[in-house]
């Protein structure tokens, strides 16, 4: 892929408008996503944070669950930012009574792991080979558990915790790189689209 891609953000809760800004500014041409058929017309897609339990029940009322994980599952490149991450994880830790994810990253992700939102933060970290960035962790979750075919692109204290991790078309991080105004993150990711 040569042109710019087109890359939506689900818009169903979170922070859109910031990862538009940091998509378009990435080379991207980037669109909100609320209907099954806004889904079907981009290349890829980027699940913001917001609170993963919320996000789940919004996409079942909006019909978008099963397009959304048939989409992820048919290969479409998705980045998934802490509450992202969970929806993309095959397994959570600390779910609620149900709780659904798309799946599609072989991994254990544990919700709220970090803390309370009291306990946000902000931390300097290498993220995949690209240097150090500036991440911050909102009510964060960490990854438990990676599989054999899961890269780890960054890593977190307290305690060397992973908080950044690709499987093939698939891209999570438990910080959001879309409040710090660096788009190397979604620089990143946008070259996975265009690779892919």
């Amino acid at each position: 892929m040569t042109s710019a891609p087109t890359i939506g953000v689900l818009a169903l809760q979170g922070d859109v408008r910031e990862h538009v800004r940091a998509l378009s500014a990435s080379g991207a041409r980037a669109v909100a996503v609320r209907r099954q058929a806004e889904l079907e017309a981009v290349d890829a897609l980027v699940l913001p944070g917001g609170e993963s339990t919320t996000m789940w029940k919004l996409a079942e009322a909006f019909e978008l669950l099963e397009p959304l994980r048939m989409r992820v599952k048919s290969g479409m490149p998705t980045y998934g930012s802490c509450a992202g991450m969970i929806m993309l994880a095959d397994r959570i830790e600390g779910g609620v009574e149900g709780q659904q994810t798309l799946g599609g990253i072989d991994m254990v992700v544990r919700r709220n792991a970090f803390g309370r939102q009291v306990d946000s933060f902000e931390a300097s970290l290498d993220f995949a080979g690209r240097g150090r960035l500036r991440a911050v962790f909102i009510r964060a979750p960490w990854v438990e558990s990676v599989g054999a075919d899961v890269e780890v692109l960054g890593r977190a204290e307290p305690g060397d915790r992973i908080v950044a991790v690709r499987q093939g078309p698939l891209l999570a991080t438990s910080f959001h790189p879309e409040l710090t105004g660096d788009t190397r993150v979604h620089s990143y990711f946008v070259e996975m689209v265009r690779e892919l």
